[in-house]
């Protein structure tokens, strides 16, 4: 069993996801999805949608079509479906879903009751698909956005159980084939246990996680019960080629006692000390780095939520307040807006204990993104830590490029 620091084990998950040394961001997009196993979908869009902002954390200020073509290809290079949440995933992991795709077709029911619509709704992809559920009737009854059509729950049911897929979308809107026509061949021709599927995912997830609890790895692909049972059969046979270690000032293992292993690593992740240069950037929320929250806590001291659906006069750090990362660590908040060609920090917040080179580093981090969605100039609205508002304000001033 391999002992870690808490600082130790902060650096291979970041050296693990992609945010230290310059060989996480050989081979583009497409690598980088391969590399983090999973990109979060969700329909907010402040400076970007967070799968685009995903890609620029880790690569910098790359391409936003060469982010939508990673994603959405033909042929398919990724796929959507339900890994941590709603995610892009590359189209090698198309079998290991079909443990959740029989779950779903033996409960026929999720979200809605599945209509009696959806024969005919695969019949009209068989003959005339790919199709948007503009082409198959609509999304909505008119109502909330929980309001679903007949038509919408069949098609999303249809893509629970893998009879259809989404390997594209167009204007947002999820385009829908049929899985034999999408999924290359000999990725359709596997026939995988829930074990063998389950394992394999547990690998996916702890070479993605660098280093992570057994919480973590069942977050990341949301199994629990008798699915959850299979990854800890993975973990402790060694069938998912994770290793045992024990990280200081993370929580005991329950049953595990203070002096046995609490977490399990990728051995790759174990071989040299992570070496390089440390990202700078501001994170989507929704970024595998910190989309969980007892992680992101546990990892970088950061308590965050996601404060959108907060009431205004609720809020604390902003709609969209996002991590800003620099030299490894957390070092504030910022909630941006745009306005014309000027991106707008409404609200600028740091993590107790901020120095003036977190200063410099926040205001690195707002020009670069500015310059990335195409914006020529940073204004600061309001600073939450009194004492950095006028060298931030002085900083941000002084346009870098």
């Amino acid at each position: 069993m391999t002992d870690l620091t808490a600082d130790e084990a902060r650096r291979i998950i970041l050296r693990a996801q992609g945010f230290l040394g310059a060989a996480a961001r050989a081979g583009g997009v497409p690598a980088m999805l391969r590399r983090v196993g999973a990109v979060q979908l969700d329909t907010i869009s402040v400076l970007a949608r967070s799968h685009e902002l995903v890609a620029y954390a880790r690569l910098g200020a790359v391409g936003r079509d060469s982010v939508e073509r990673a994603y959405w290809d033909s042929p398919a290079r990724a796929f959507e479906y339900w890994c941590h949440a709603a995610c892009v995933l590359p189209i090698e992991q198309w079998p290991l879903y079909d443990f959740r795709r029989r779950a779903f077709r033996e409960r026929r029911f999720r979200w809605h009751e599945v209509p009696p619509v959806v024969d005919k709704v695969l019949e009209q992809v068989r003959s005339d698909g790919p199709l948007t559920t503009a082409d198959i009737g609509g999304s909505k009854n008119g109502g909330p956005w929980w309001d679903w059509s007949d038509t919408k729950i069949a098609i999303e049911w249809l893509l629970d159980i893998g009879e259809v897929v989404c390997t594209r979308r167009v204007g947002w809107r999820r385009v829908y084939e049929l899985a034999e026509r999408a999924v290359p061949a000999e990725l359709l021709g596997l026939d995988l246990s829930d074990a063998e599927c389950v394992t394999r995912l547990t690998g996916i997830a702890g070479r993605a996680l660098g280093v992570a609890t057994r919480a973590d790895l069942a977050d990341f692909t949301r199994v629990k019960g008798a699915h959850g049972a299979l990854l800890d059969e993975a973990l402790l046979s060694g069938a998912a080629g994770l290793v045992p270690v024990r990280v200081s000032g993370w929580p005991a293992r329950r049953g595990g006692g203070a002096s046995g292993p609490n977490a399990w690593a990728d051995p790759a992740a174990l071989d040299g000390e992570p070496r390089g240069r440390h990202r700078t950037t501001p994170l989507s929320p929704f970024d595998s780095l910190i989309w969980e929250r007892a992680r992101a806590e546990r990892v970088f001291g950061l308590n965050h939520r996601l404060e959108a659906y907060v009431p205004r006069d609720k809020r604390v750090h902003g709609y969209f307040a996002m991590p800003v990362l620099a030299g490894g660590r957390i070092i504030g908040r910022v909630d941006p807006a745009r306005e014309g060609a000027t991106l707008v920090a409404r609200q600028v917040g740091f993590e107790p204990g901020a120095r003036a080179r977190d200063v410099t580093a926040m205001s690195d981090a707002l020009w670069e993104a500015a310059s990335w969605v195409g914006c020529a100039d940073v204004r600061v609205e309001r600073v939450g830590t009194p004492e950095l508002e006028a060298p931030l304000r002085a900083a941000v001033t002084r346009d870098p490029r």
